[in-house]
């Protein structure tokens, strides 16, 4: 929530610089065999965008659902609809119908972005208008097409966003809302601006060094924040590709996603590397250097198996939707750039140089010492800008500009940050947060 995002350059014009700069051949793909180069993914999403703006979407409707999988679609969905300047909400297709119609009843939602075929695959009701693709494909028209092909080819990327009217656009403007349940089991819209996801940008590039060369696969879910913000829009605004796979449960597809388009990063579950262990061969994860894990403890086992069969070691990272969501990744030697040590087994990495991090007292708030166990809490431009209409639960997390994240923790010499557990399974013993 601090100011420092308004200094971040908007997305959709980070993404616009970059889409029309460096025409990659593959850009986004997918595991239906679809592969769009940098110019036909945009060109694609300025065309849905303007039949979205002239067929479907009022003066008034700023936010719009998006139902749909991590593939080619949902990234040119999302695309379009931050183009059309719009704040986009992806609905988590793991929740219930109830808890979907809660979550567009909260945002607001008119229509929600989806397919026929995955709706009928998933067997759930929005509640709200459903745009299905395959319609809009239909409707597309030629003028549509012509429109964003000119768009593209003759004007820049600065003139491109002011003809699409997204100068006025701030970098701590709404970019979209994820909805959390959290331990609450009640949905809570997290805003993130452009500037937060920008800012995780930067950060996940200063600790990883993607270049052209580098291929993420995209097997997270885009209502996940991991998903929406590492392998929606780091590929659209930096030089790496992105290859999609609609669930890190295949082990089988994603193996063979790996293969065909050369895969180099991977991000996952120590539990979605179990199943990889066991299912993925060997040379269909040959290309990968930079496994990372998170939302779970990294067993050391499965560190261990995963190196032993693939050659690469897994490194866990840290973060929470409410942080963007990245704060902290250890740096693999392969992506090191310094003397200055990046790795710590047991930990989950240093934060990036926009991000503070430090453990305060549970009892008195205060700042605790080096190797100190007590709450972590993160400041930077990172932190979410709230939660949706809820100042109070936006209050509860928010100390002065520190973001209380709930884990507990502790800090070593070095600045890497060990999560001890989480705060809501310790309880107070003589004195002592003792965990249960």
């Amino acid at each position: 929530m601090q100011d420092a995002n308004s200094t971040l350059e908007h997305v959709t014009l980070r993404a616009l610089k970059r889409l029309k700069a460096l025409n990659q051949p593959m850009k986004v793909g997918d595991s239906t065999g679809v592969k769009l180069s940098s110019r036909d993914l945009l060109i694609r999403s300025l065309a849905l965008r303007r039949y979205l703006l002239r067929e479907v979407l009022s003066d008034d409707e700023k936010r719009v659902g998006v139902f749909l999988p991590p593939t080619v679609p949902g990234i040119a969905a999302n695309l379009a609809l931050s183009l059309a300047g719009r704040v986009t909400v992806n609905l988590n297709y793991t929740a219930s119908s109830a808890q979907l119609k809660q979550c567009c009843e909260l945002a607001g939602l008119k229509h929600v972005i989806t397919s026929r075929k995955f709706i009928e695959k998933v067997g759930l009701d929005v509640g709200v208008p459903q745009v299905f693709l395959e319609d809009v494909r239909d409707r597309i028209t030629l003028g549509d097409k012509l429109s964003a092909l000119l768009n593209v080819r003759l004007r820049s990327a600065h003139s491109l966003h002011r003809a699409l009217g997204l100068s006025g656009l701030r970098a701590s403007d709404p970019l979209t809302i994820l909805f959390t349940s959290g331990s609450t089991g009640f949905p809570k819209g997290v805003v993130l601006s452009s500037g937060n996801v920008s800012s995780n940008i930067d950060g996940i590039n200063e600790l990883v060094h993607l270049s052209e060369r580098d291929v993420v696969m995209g097997i997270l879910p885009l209502f996940h924040s991991f998903g929406y913000t590492v392998t929606l829009w780091t590929p659209l605004c930096l030089d790496c590709a992105c290859a999609y796979h609609f669930s890190p449960l295949e082990a089988r597809p994603i193996g063979k996603l790996a293969h065909d388009f050369k895969a180099t990063i991977l991000i996952a579950t120590p539990t979605f590397l179990r199943s990889y262990i066991r299912r993925v061969e060997p040379e269909q994860f040959k290309t990968l250097e930079v496994v990372i894990v998170g939302a779970e403890k990294m067993p050391i086992d499965v560190a261990e198996e995963f190196e032993k069969r693939f050659g690469v070691r897994p490194v866990e990272g840290y973060g929470t939707t409410e942080l963007s969501p990245v704060v902290s990744v250890n740096v693999p030697k392969s992506r090191a750039t310094s003397n200055r040590p990046r790795l710590r087994e047991g930990s989950v990495g240093i934060p990036y140089s926009q991000v503070e991090a430090r453990v305060v007292s549970v009892d008195t708030d205060q700042p605790l010492g080096t190797g100190e166990s007590g709450l972590l809490e993160i400041r930077g431009p990172n932190v979410m800008q709230g939660y949706l209409d809820r100042p109070d639960l936006t209050a509860e997390v928010m100390h002065d500009e520190w973001y209380r994240t709930g884990d507990m923790a502790k800090i070593d010499k070095d600045g890497f940050i060990h999560i001890t557990g989480r705060l809501s399974r310790f309880s107070k013993i003589g004195g002592e947060m003792v965990p249960h």
